[in-house]
């Protein structure tokens, strides 16, 4: 079946055609699905995720050794493996998700008019969400079970990098919709890899989608962003910033800097660029910058962060708009938290920014005139985690202004409608 959707263009636009009319069924009973109902399935998909690790961890073996063949960057194969710590952190996030509350039905506002009209603003669900993502095979789960617990329906499409990975995962949130009695096509997974299926995705698919959520590398996300004719969460891509000022402690800043860039390289939180203020270049810079060699990255400066760290390379005009997803980090110096300030709004995607700082005029300034989705005060930029948050899990960052900003988790996930209530009332 997947090589005949895979044959002809019009079979895939058949295929997605069935896929949408399905999630767009599949989401009426979900939205008006009880908390303990959705609670159950997320419980039952934990268990069987933890259950089916073995298959999972051999489909993704697959992928993997796919990926080494391919000749993927060390970070993108980082993305794309899973462990048995992994999928068990996988299962732990389904659950917790389904401990959060449910945003579905909560009243926002209310209040009454003069004619004694009384109104409120309830939470829904948006109702069929698409998901197009690359190499993370754990966005299968997160996604899922997220759009789950606030009675959105899911179409997932993944890359072909983790096709196996998620396959096996997302077999795993259909058992789970079976235990609970819930539609088993409430969470799709497109069945190929035929980039025609994109297209459909991103035209509509007649009407049956809603809202459509890109993670990805850069070419995929201004793909969506450019050809998608209904809504988009997204963020372009994580050109992400550290300032240390002059006020920063030393060993403070040496640590959320390290931790920032070299935790995980390959996520959006992950800092790219670092700004040293020049008032502190002869204490801070040097014990920060060696920290950064001693975990393995590679530093990219201007001549006089060069001068200062030899083992340093020259930086061109790209590196500070460009999003590594590896080892590498571009360093400059700046006259205290102006220049910083200058800097990100030129350069920055408007993911996330932080500062490392004690004076706390500096902190203010940075906090008021940075527009940046996410913003951290002596903490590191890989915080920028809807899980971090404690939303549970996230389906991505959003830097767009409109309805979403930031962490995608439950809340975001929802639209609202105005339920009015009264008692005979009729318009002059």
């Amino acid at each position: 079946m997947l090589q005949r959707h895979e044959a002809t263009g019009r079979d895939v636009a058949g295929l997605m055609r069935e896929i949408g009319a399905a999630a767009r069924a599949a989401a009426r009973p979900l939205a008006i699905a009880d908390t303990a109902q959705k609670n159950a399935a997320l419980g039952a998909m934990a268990d069987a995720l933890e259950a089916d690790c073995a298959a999972i961890l051999a489909a993704n073996e697959e992928d993997m050794e796919a990926g080494r063949a391919a000749g993927l960057s060390a970070a993108l194969l980082d993305r794309l493996r899973l462990d048995a710590a992994r999928v068990s952190a996988i299962a732990d996030g389904v659950r917790a998700i389904a401990e959060l509350p449910d945003p579905v039905g909560q009243v926002i506002a209310r209040w009454q008019r003069p004619n004694g009209l009384a109104i409120e603003r309830v939470r829904t669900p948006l109702g069929v969400i698409g998901v197009i993502y690359e190499s993370r095979p754990n966005v299968t789960a997160d996604a899922g079970a997220l759009c789950l617990k606030v009675g959105n329906a899911t179409i997932l499409r993944g890359g072909s990098d983790s096709a196996r990975s998620s396959a096996a995962i997302h077999a795993c949130l259909v058992a789970g919709l079976k235990a609970a009695g819930l539609p088993e096509t409430a969470i799709q997974r497109v069945p190929t890899t035929d980039r025609a299926a994109v297209g459909a995705m991103l035209a509509g698919l007649d009407g049956h989608l809603d809202v459509i959520v890109p993670r990805g590398g850069r070419g995929l996300v201004e793909r969506v962003q450019t050809e998608a004719r209904v809504p988009v969460f997204a963020h372009l891509e994580g050109i992400c910033h550290v300032y240390v000022d002059r006020s920063a402690e030393i060993a403070m800043a040496r640590d959320i800097v390290v931790n920032a860039k070299m935790r995980r390289t390959g996520i959006c939180g992950a800092a790219e660029t670092l700004l040293v203020d020049r008032a502190a270049a002869a204490s801070h810079l040097v014990p920060v910058l060696e920290a950064l060699a001693a975990a393995g990255c590679a530093i990219r400066g201007t001549p006089e962060v060069v001068a200062a760290f030899p083992a340093a390379t020259p930086a061109s005009d790209a590196d500070w708009t460009t999003e590594y997803l590896d080892a590498i980090i571009a360093v400059r110096l700046v006259d205290g938290v102006d220049e910083a300030i200058e800097h990100i709004e030129r350069h920055s995607s408007h993911h996330t920014e932080a500062i490392v700082a004690e004076d706390a005029a500096a902190v203010e300034r940075f906090f008021a005139e940075i527009d940046s989705a996410v913003l951290l005060h002596n903490a590191s930029t890989q915080f920028a985690d809807g899980g971090e948050f404690g939303m549970g899990a996230e389906i991505g960052i959003a830097t767009g202004k409109m309805h979403a900003r930031g962490p995608v988790g439950v809340e975001q996930l929802t639209s609202f409608k105005y339920r009015v209530r009264g008692s005979g009332q009729t318009r002059p």
